[in-house]
């Protein structure tokens, strides 16, 4: 499944307002993980559920939606954010805080730079590269995530030397 970023909710004096993004690359689509997919698919039919109730079947196009089917306000999003965080023996951090966790963990995990900045809606590999820097250094020490694939064949383990495979 994908997930399309081709809108924004803005607050404007506290009124909400949908919006262009900011930057052409801010438009991009994401692959999610079956974890995720399934998590969201839960919520969908939990939120469809909640509107059928109310007797509203409202804007579909809202993941995170009030049972009116109105978006939530961001500032509500941050604000219990805050109050989760706040109550768990977790570090204190900021609900966009977790965007950069999530950078820092793909560059980690051996994620090319160029993935990480297009996930991110970066306008530029180089601009995720010097965010991200302080991450960058040491990373040729770790070993890959998976071993590198032979471009010019397999290694025969019976003799030790490469073949060309057909």
């Amino acid at each position: 499944m994908r997930l399309r970023v081709n809108q924004q909710i803005v607050s404007v004096e506290y009124e909400l307002i949908e919006d262009d993004l900011k930057t052409p690359t801010s438009r991009r689509t994401i692959d999610l993980d079956e974890r995720t997919v399934a998590a969201i698919r839960r919520h969908r039919r939990q939120q469809i559920e909640d509107q059928l109730a109310n007797g509203v079947r409202a804007n579909d196009s809202y993941v995170f939606a009030r049972d009116d089917g109105t978006p939530i306000h961001p500032d509500f999003m941050s604000q219990t954010f805050e109050r989760l965080i706040a109550q768990s023996s977790l570090p204190r951090i900021r609900l966009h805080d977790l965007r950069h966790t999530h950078a820092t963990i793909m560059l980690k995990e051996g994620v090319p730079v160029k993935v990480v900045s297009e996930r991110l809606g970066h306008a530029s590999a180089a601009f995720a590269m010097t965010v991200y820097q302080h991450i960058l250094p040491g990373m040729q020490q770790k070993p890959p995530p998976h071993p590198p694939t032979p471009c010019l064949g397999k290694i025969n383990p019976q003799e030790g030397s490469e073949r060309r495979s057909s």
